[in-house]
């Protein structure tokens, strides 16, 4: 069973998924660090840098975004032809020092890293995401029934303007066209909204759209995929969520409140200690260390104690196995984003390998984000890509 508790503490909301009792994602809003991801601005082009085919866009804010030419072109489907040649453009020659440019904030800064921007603006509805400056149509690769595929892109590629393009998601299986249009001009409003704001040289940089939420992004991911309760330590919590619930038609959610201490009622205490570990102890006796670097995120999995009554293929074949399933719970679980390299037990057998792969890459399967698995490089090195959910 899928349960939500949420916590609230001196303006600092815990928000954690609980799955048949065992953690499985966690997450922190604090009300004192600003979030810029998912905002909106019309910015102003601060500096243009043509050797990185890069630019820095003044926002409002303390730091100026970092935007590359990648994400001031028009976004394209990599699946057709005839699209532009990103090496033949210059940025100097799309983007000119003052001018105003409407930009999303895609990732936070952090360390010495400023926010990361592009003009690939993403309205996300509960069925759908809306692609305002795009003109294509895409649908989650979780929907495998082909029928069911075909069936939403009509619904979508009917409902949509000429000019701008969706992405569908996995909350639209089984939905009626009736429910996905409701959705679809909600968010053609909200983005009508947008660009209808008046502004001059002396008004911007400015925030024109604000990002929701973070509770209400993973309520609108969640409540249509099998959430069944969601608890919470505060009344006035307790009515806000509840009422966000009925405007949703998701009554049947069941939302309750315990001033107790709710971690302990659901024993989640330890397994929070546990994902802030750097070494994560297998049942086996082998264990896995997580190290994250500017860079990448490097993961190594270790025997330790393991000898096992196996010859050394087949015991490291068995740590392997036991470590991938726990390094896809913790990556979801610290909701690890960029380059993720893991460093497996050496296994000679390719069967052995392509075995690890098909298991690890069906743990992956309980993402909510994209996740790609590059495959071993050379140096018996497991390469992938997750995108991370939210911004730490």
């Amino acid at each position: 069973m899928k349960e939500l508790i949420v916590t609230v503490q001196d303006e600092v909301e815990n928000i954690l998924l609980v799955e048949n009792g065992i953690l499985t994602e966690k997450y922190v809003d604090s009300k004192y660090k600003k979030r810029l991801e998912g905002n909106i601005y019309i910015g102003k082009v601060q500096n243009i840098f043509p050797g990185l085919q890069a630019a820095f866009i003044n926002v409002g804010e303390n730091r100026n975004a970092f935007i590359h030419l990648k994400d001031v072109l028009p976004k394209v489907d990599v699946t057709k032809e005839g699209n532009v040649d990103i090496d033949k453009q210059n940025i100097g020659k799309i983007l000119k020092v003052g001018m105003p440019i409407i930009v999303e904030i895609k990732r936070d800064s952090y360390n010495k890293k400023g926010a990361r921007a592009s003009t690939h603006i993403n309205l996300p509805g509960r069925y759908l995401v809306l692609l305002p400056n795009s003109t294509f149509v895409t649908i989650s690769q979780k929907i495998e029934d082909e029928k069911e595929r075909e069936r939403l892109k009509k619904i979508v590629r009917e409902k949509l303007p000429e000019n701008m393009g969706a992405i569908i998601r996995t909350s639209a299986v089984n939905k009626s066209a009736e429910d996905l249009e409701k959705d679809l001009v909600k968010l053609i409003e909200k983005w009508n909204n947008i660009i209808d704001i008046k502004f001059d040289e002396t008004d911007y940089p400015k925030l024109i759209s604000k990002a929701d939420e973070m509770l209400d992004k993973i309520l609108i991911d969640l409540m249509d995929k099998d959430l069944k309760r969601i608890c919470v330590n505060t009344n006035e919590l307790k009515e806000k969520i509840s009422e966000k619930l009925r405007n949703w038609n998701k009554e049947d959610i069941e939302v309750v409140c315990d001033v107790e201490n709710i971690m302990l009622k659901y024993n989640v205490q330890k397994q929070i200690e546990v994902s802030e570990n750097r070494k994560i102890w297998l049942k086996s006796g082998g264990f896995i260390t997580i190290d994250k670097t500017e860079a990448l995120t490097a993961i190594d999995v270790n025997s330790a104690k393991f000898t096992g009554k196996l010859n050394l293929e087949e015991t490291a074949f068995s740590i392997n196995k036991e470590a991938a399933i726990e390094i896809e719970k913790q990556i979801r679980l610290r909701d690890i984003g960029g380059i993720i390299v893991i460093d497996f037990i050496d296994l000679k057998d390719e069967k052995h390998k392509k075995e690890l792969v098909k298991i690890f890459s069906e743990e992956l399967k309980k993402e909510r984000t994209k996740v790609q698995i590059e495959g071993f490089t050379k140096l018996n090195l497991l390469e992938l890509t997750r995108k991370h959910i939210y911004s730490e």
